[in-house]
């Protein structure tokens, strides 16, 4: 009986041995074949709803995007990559929650952050316990206070990054003549404003610069003009905003309508990079500064490979309803999926201390030009732009894809056109 039994256990065997061999000869994949190529998954939170959606949006696709690409190329260590996902609604509290729910019922693999500093803070506790490694995307000196040896941001405001965002709004007004005396400081309670703001204080201390205002409003704010008037009551001589979409919105069409005048104006007002922005205000941004991270300009254009995303991109954004241009976050988005899968592949493993260790020692080459990570998982050397938008007519999106209506006044390896004083609020002139 014994005997029978284990010649029927080997018959089954051979049959399943010629059937594996039969399933791969018709290009099919057995069942040990299909677990060994179970995908390898990356999660993140994503603003998709609420007021980061417009931005958020740009990367999901520019995220999907590389997924495309990088499974056409066969995947990362023979195994598909999957991108696990949840919209965070642009809410910090939903953060924590989604992390937690991506490492423990989803089992991803890898996590990286959703777009913005307000949403990377609260997920850095999560990632932190379970000890995985974490790239933050565009999110302002998230790790200065937690110092977490597996975070990598995907920003490029260099080691010292509070500084570093604002210097070139300092400098600038620093070369002015005569040098102005008076800023003010203004933007949200919150935690990009306040790394913003705490970096802006510096470079006024730097510059000699007298704060005769500096608050911040509540994130919930829709009515700036009391805001405003009262900045307008300070009189200042320029006046640095850090500010997230919604407010920027509010802020510039506030500053116009009261007629605030200063010798410069902006610097920190997130959004206003973005094209359904920049054609909603149209000439109400005229004169403004603001930072960027990429613009098309003949050297920006050249780093490689970004001129083939951005058709890609572009070629997919209006069935996606999100920004025809693609031209702030989504070259960002691609590029932390990059330095992931490089990192991944040149480890020919998932151990994330040795993925981190790779990270933190290698140059990588991206959509965003080259990389080298430093202190606290920053870039290396910063590349901040500061830009002005000026000549802006109408609200038509074609006269952005061009850098026709943006100067690019700082660093100097990088400008275009030097910056115009004073600022004057539109019907004003």
């Amino acid at each position: 009986m014994v005997q029978r039994m284990t010649r029927r256990r080997v018959a089954r065997g051979a049959a399943t041995v010629l059937v594996a061999a039969g399933l791969a000869g018709w290009g099919l994949a057995a069942p040990v074949t299909a677990r060994a190529a179970e995908p390898i998954k990356i999660g993140f939170g994503m603003a998709l709803s609420g007021g980061l959606a417009a931005v958020g949006k740009t990367g999901l696709l520019a995220m999907q995007i590389w997924e495309a690409d990088i499974n056409a190329k066969g995947g990362l260590l023979g195994r598909p990559v999957k991108l696990v996902f949840y919209d965070d609604q642009s809410s910090p509290s939903t953060v924590p929650g989604i992390y937690t729910k991506l490492l423990d019922v989803d089992k991803v693999d890898f996590v990286v952050s959703g777009y913005a500093t307000n949403q990377v803070a609260p997920a850095m506790p999560v990632v932190m316990a379970a000890d995985k490694v974490f790239l933050g995307l565009f999110a302002l000196d998230a790790n200065g206070e937690f110092r977490y040896q597996k975070y990598f941001s995907m920003l490029p405001t260099g080691s010292d990054p509070k500084v570093d965002f604002s210097k070139g709004f300092f400098a600038a007004a620093a070369a002015l003549d005569p040098k102005p005396k008076t800023v003010a400081l203004v933007g949200a309670d919150a935690e990009f404003s306040k790394n913003a703001l705490d970096g802006a204080r510096l470079n006024a201390k730097d510059a000699a610069l007298n704060v005769v205002y500096d608050r911040t409003y509540p994130p919930s704010t829709t009515d700036y003009t009391p805001i405003v008037r009262a900045i307008q009551a300070a009189n200042p001589d320029i006046v640095y905003v850090a500010s997230y979409p919604p407010d920027s919105v509010g802020m510039v069409r506030a500053i116009n309508e009261v007629g605030l005048k200063a010798r410069l104006m902006g610097g920190g007002m997130v959004g206003v990079q973005i094209t359904a922005i920049k054609t909603q205000l149209g000439p109400l941004l005229n004169g403004f500064t603001s930072y960027d991270w990429w613009v098309p300009s003949d050297k920006m254009k050249a780093f490689p490979g970004v001129e083939d995303f951005l058709k890609k991109y572009q070629a997919q954004a209006p069935g996606q309803g999100v920004d025809p241009l693609g031209y702030y976050l989504p070259i960002f988005a691609y590029s932390y999926l990059q330095v992931l899968g490089d990192a991944i592949a040149a480890t020919k493993g998932l151990d994330q201390d040795k993925v981190a260790d790779y990270i933190r020692t290698h140059n990588f080459d991206t959509l965003a030009g080259d990389i080298r990570f430093g202190k606290n998982g920053e870039w290396e050397k910063p590349r901040v732009l500061m830009v002005q938008y000026h000549n802006i007519k109408g609200n038509d999106v074609d006269q952005f894809r061009t850098i026709n209506h943006e100067v690019v006044f700082y660093p100097a390896e990088y400008k275009t056109g030097d910056v115009t004083t004073p600022f004057v609020p539109e019907g004003k002139k």
